[in-house]
C-alpha cells in the first residue's frame, strides 16, 4: 500500500544529482509533466535544484528532499555503498522500498545505481542478477534489448534469466501473448558462437516456447524479433555503437545540407521526411531503461542526458506505471517457475 498522501497519483522519485548534466537536465526535464495524476519527489542539493526550479510550471506537482551527498563515478564501490544510502540516489531508491514512491529514475553511475538498488530493493525470488533492459527501434517493429551494462560477465543461468525476463517484459510492453526471443551471436548458424552461447541456446529451446535462435549485430534494428539477449559487456558496446552511428549520420546529413545549395533546397522540400528520419535516429527519444529483476520499478536514464533525454526517461517510467508492467512481470515470472532451470542447467 502506497502513502495515503498521494492516493490516485503516480509518484516518482527522482535523483536530481545523477548524470553529467544534473541537476539542470533533471529539473528542466520535469517541466512537461504538469498533471494532477503525477507527483515527483526530487532528491538532491536543494540550493542547486532551486536554481532551475524557478522556471517550472505552476501545475507541476513536486517536492524537494534535501541531501548534500551525491554518488559520483569517481567513488570506489565500497565508499559509494557506504555513503550511497544517504545520497540523492540512495534516498530515491529507499522511497520505493518504503512504498512512498512507485518508481525511481536516475542518470547516475550505472554500476553504483544497480548495486544500491539490489541492496535496498533486493531481487525478485529466483533471479540472481537484475539486467538493464530497454526498447530499441526497428524497421519492422520495436524490440527489448538486454543486458545493456549491468553485468559485464554472465554465466549460463544469468543469460537464461535475462531471456525469461525479456520475454515477460516484451509481452507486457508490446501487449502480446507471446514474444520471439533471440540470442545475440557472431553468426546465425547453430555451429557458431562460444560454448556459453551454444549451451544457453540449448536451454532456451527447452524453456521458452518462442525461442527463435541467433541474431547478428546487423539484425538488431530489423525488428524481426521481440527480444534480443546478450551479456552486459556486449550489450553496452552494441547499444553505444548504435547511438554513436545515429549521431554521426545525423551530423553528416546536417553538414551536407549546410554546405550545398541544391541540398539545402532539397531539404526544404523534404522537411517532413528529414524531420521524421532525424526523430527515428535521435537516441534521446529512446532514453529510459528498466532494471528488470528487482522488487520495484527502477529506471536508468543515460548519464549524459539533457532535458529532452531525461524527459523521455520519465515518459518511459510513466508508461510502465500506467500499464502496471511491474506487477505483470512478477506474475509472469511466477508462472515461469514451472521451468526447472537449475535442473536443466545442471544436467548440461
Amino acid at each position: 500500500m502506497y502513502s495515503k498522501n498521494y492516493l490516485g497519483r503516480h509518484v516518482i522519485a527522482v535523483d536530481a544529482m545523477g548524470g553529467d548534466c544534473g541537476p539542470e537536465s533533471v529539473v528542466c526535464g520535469l517541466s512537461g509533466f504538469a498533471s494532477p495524476s503525477l507527483h515527483f519527489i526530487v532528491f538532491g542539493d536543494a540550493e542547486k535544484i532551486h536554481r532551475y526550479a524557478s522556471g517550472l510550471p505552476s501545475g507541476l506537482s513536486y517536492e524537494i528532499r534535501h541531501t548534500d551527498i551525491a554518488v559520483t563515478g569517481n567513488m570506489d564501490v565500497m565508499s559509494s555503498i557506504r555513503e550511497g544510502k544517504r545520497s540523492s540516489m540512495g534516498l530515491a531508491i529507499q522511497s520505493v522500498m518504503e512504498k512512498e514512491a512507485m518508481a525511481v529514475v536516475s542518470s547516475g553511475n550505472t554500476g553504483l545505481y544497480m548495486a544500491l538498488a539490489k541492496i535496498i530493493l533486493k531481487t525478485i525470488e529466483g533471479i540472481d542478477r537484475p539486467a538493464i533492459a530497454s526498447v530499441i527501434p526497428g524497421k519492422a517493429g520495436r524490440a527489448i534489448f538486454l543486458d545493456l551494462g549491468a553485468n559485464a560477465e554472465c554465466d549460463l543461468k544469468n543469460l537464461v534469466d535475462f531471456a525469461i525476463m525479456g520475454e515477460v517484459l516484451a509481452r507486457s510492453v508490446f501487449n502480446k501473448n507471446s514474444a520471439g526471443v533471440a540470442l545475440l551471436n557472431i553468426g546465425a548458424e547453430d555451429t557458431k558462437g562460444s560454448r556459453l552461447i551454444k549451451k544457453t541456446a540449448e536451454i532456451l529451446k527447452e524453456t521458452i516456447d518462442n525461442y527463435v535462435g541467433f541474431v547478428e549485430g546487423n539484425d538488431l534494428c530489423s525488428g524481426n524479433v521481440d527480444v534480443v539477449v546478450t551479456d552486459g559487456f556486449t550489450g553496452n558496446v552494441a547499444l553505444k555503437t548504435m547511438e554513436g552511428t545515429a549521431k554521426y549520420l545525423v551530423g553528416e546529413v546536417k553538414e551536407a545540407i549546410r554546405n550545398d545549395l541544391l541540398s539545402t533546397i532539397g531539404s526544404l522540400l523534404m522537411k517532413s521526411t528529414i524531420t521524421s528520419l532525424k526523430n527515428k535516429m535521435d537516441p534521446r527519444l529512446y532514453n529510459g531503461a528498466i532494471l528488470v529483476g528487482l522488487n520495484g520499478v527502477v529506471v536508468k536514464s543515460h548519464g549524459n542526458s539533457d532535458a529532452i533525454g531525461f524527459a523521455n526517461a520519465v515518459s518511459f517510467t510513466i508508461n510502465i506505471l500506467k500499464n502496471n508492467i511491474f506487477d505483470k512481470i512478477k506474475k509472469l515470472l511466477d508462472r515461469s517457475s514451472r521451468y526447472d532451470l537449475n535442473k536443466n542447467i545442471a544436467g548440461g
